[in-house]
């Protein structure tokens, strides 16, 4: 979701069973192959856009006879391979507008492919077990009064807000500062990581102050309640350092390399067509994260239960 000012790291990593090969230095052998029927797709680093690449994957290969190769890039990267035709699409993008600018609106070098179907909303939230006993936690007036709670040692004597990765769109520095709050920002490092220490913070019932979005599998294990920043507005998170309103509901878009658009053939069609729901992918997401499924086991699964909603896709 999620890269905007933050610094991306700039790698890109070919997923095969061969390895990993450096896609800063070459592009994918298969991206915009000549004559030949493949595809490459950009996954993000977290479970909601792995299973949209899982599910189009499968059946690219399965239903109209593609080769998939699938590459993992961090947010602003993917804009520069896909402009570059070193992949083919992104499929959840949640929102980039300089980048839209240069390579969709000037360069003309992406196109859009639509909407995804799901709404991504990032947030802060709390568990409900500790918002359910303290009802005033759920707006960020209260929450220096519970400062103290959510200080961990990494948080330098003040409370944790705890991140996931630095590369994820976030605005919680400029927030805690603009909103003179008694908290520290602290990275996670990975969303699996942030989500091995929400689970560990809820196994003992303690109290934590964490950025996190939806869709997202990990409320249906770990109830969370927002806590209510100041209204969005449009316009109101122009200025990086200044934001002091909350994050905005954004409906979730897929991009194409203009000429895998005009050239791609059904592939193309058919990943202009993919549209499901926050249910549909919080479903994938949930095998795949918490049942342990691989992204192709979990895809399969799927696909077996939903041929109405995906047989669309194909027409």
């Amino acid at each position: 979701m999620r890269v905007r000012t933050t610094a991306a790291v700039a790698s890109l990593v070919l997923l095969t069973g061969c390895g990993a090969a450096d896609m800063t230095k070459q592009a994918s052998p298969f991206a915009n192959a000549q004559g030949a029927k493949t595809v490459t797709l950009s996954v993000q680093s977290w479970v909601g856009a792995q299973a949209n690449v899982a599910v189009a994957q499968y059946l690219l290969e399965h239903e109209l006879g593609y080769r998939v190769d699938t590459v993992q890039v961090d947010e602003v990267p993917a804009w520069d391979a896909l402009s570059q035709g070193r992949v083919d699409a992104i499929l959840e993008d949640w929102g980039h507008p300089e980048q839209e600018q240069r390579y969709v609106d000037d360069k003309k070098t992406i196109t859009r492919g639509g909407e995804l179907g799901v709404t991504g909303h990032i947030g802060w939230y709390v568990p409900t077990y500790f918002a359910e006993q303290h009802p005033d936690v759920t707006s960020w007036k209260n929450l220096d009064k519970y400062a103290d709670l959510m200080r961990t040692a990494e948080s330098g004597g003040k409370g944790q807000l705890m991140d996931g990765s630095p590369s994820y769109v976030t605005n919680d520095k400029a927030l805690v500062t603009n909103l003179d709050l008694d908290y520290q920002v602290v990275f996670a490092g990975s969303e699996a990581a942030q989500i091995t220490q929400i689970k560990q913070f809820a196994k003992e019932k303690k109290p934590f102050l964490t950025y996190w979005y939806a869709p997202q599998w990990l409320f249906k294990k770990v109830p969370m309640t927002e806590v209510k920043l100041p209204a969005y507005k449009e316009g109101c998170d122009a200025d990086p350092a200044k934001v002091a309103c909350a994050y905005p509901h954004t409906p979730l878009e897929k991009y194409l390399n203009s000429d895998f658009a005009r050239s791609g053939g059904k592939a193309a069609a058919f990943l202009k067509k993919f549209r499901w729901t926050t249910e549909d992918q919080n479903e994938v997401s949930l095998m795949i994260a918490d049942q342990k499924l691989t992204p192709e086991q979990a895809a399969k699964k799927w696909v077996e239960g939903h041929e109405s909603t995906w047989r669309t896709w194909l027409s």
